[in-house]
């Protein structure tokens, strides 16, 4: 399960029901430790690291750090930081500038509001207001960041934990069983988008389960394709493979007889270097469907 029903009351259900779980932990605080980690993932620019952590209960958390995560998540915050820094030079600038906020206590609302809406950048900065003597008017504004403490929540950027009462596996059998969960998401998304599977209209229970049965049935297609494609050492993404046989189409060419009579010729494009490697691997034709062709005469 995901994070999103993860709850301690649903956890403590599985485990009164006798089910085995993994779950991504909703708890806060992150921990990691490199000397107590070993490698589930390793490869370019795509490394996955984990620590395992024994629980009184039973359980073992798992404390992951992906190199890819980290890297996204720095590059949120920069952005918001950028964000954030940019509309407090502009607040700042204004205040010695005609028809711009320059209130005390509307120049501290705004920045209040900034905070909201920069919360994730905003935390790691102290900004400071300076007044007249009377405290009506803001003459300066000064920002600083600030260095994350240890035990900040959001210390470890690229760090998740999951949580499991499987104690008997190690930290690759834990993490590697966990992303199938991730590829299943990754692979509904695409068939929802493609096959027009979200959302949901019907109301009726037996129309609601056959449009769930219909996103089942394709995706049993789609993991018989992938299974068979990496048998012969092919592990691209649903996505990836998706894109490769895009170009692969059925075109039809019309054109007119020496008579007058409108011919129709339908037959599929030549595949490309890309998808004949992938249509060998899955013992199909290179050209799908017969040539046809319609003759209307006049």
């Amino acid at each position: 399960m995901d994070a999103g029903i993860a709850s301690e009351e649903n956890i403590q259900w599985l485990q009164d029901h006798g089910y085995k779980y993994i779950v991504v932990s909703r708890k806060r605080h992150m921990e990691f430790d490199e000397e107590r980690c070993v490698a589930v993932k390793e490869r370019e620019n795509d490394t996955v690291r984990a620590m395992r952590v024994e629980r009184k209960n039973g359980a073992v958390d798992l404390y992951c750090h992906s190199q890819r995560k980290e890297e996204k998540e720095e590059a949120m915050q920069q952005r918001f930081s950028s964000r954030l820094e940019a509309e407090l030079q502009h607040l700042a600038e204004g205040l010695h500038l005609p028809y711009r906020l320059k209130s005390a206590k509307k120049v501290c609302e705004k920045i209040g509001r900034l905070r909201q809406k920069y919360s994730r950048a905003s935390r790691y900065y102290d900004i400071t207001t300076q007044t007249d003597e009377a405290g009506e008017k803001a003459t300066a504004i000064h920002y600083k960041r600030i260095t994350p403490k240890s035990d900040d929540p959001h210390a470890h950027p690229g760090v998740y934990c999951l949580r499991s009462n499987q104690v008997q596996w190690d930290e690759q059998q834990l993490w590697s069983t966990y992303t199938m969960l991730t590829d299943l998401e990754a692979v509904f998304r695409s068939l929802k988008s493609e096959l027009g599977m979200r959302p949901v209209y019907h109301q009726k229970t037996h129309r609601v389960e056959g449009h769930i049965f219909i996103t089942l049935l394709a995706y049993n297609l789609v993991h018989q394709i992938r299974c068979r494609l990496k048998e012969q050492g092919i592990h691209d993404s649903w996505d990836k493979i998706r894109a490769t046989m895009s170009t692969q189409v059925r075109i039809t060419t019309s054109l007119r007889g020496e008579r007058g009579e409108q011919i129709h010729v339908r037959k599929s494009c030549r595949p490309s270097a890309d998808q004949q490697i992938l249509l060998r691997a899955l013992g199909l034709e290179w050209l799908p469907g017969r040539m046809e062709k319609t003759v209307v005469t006049p």
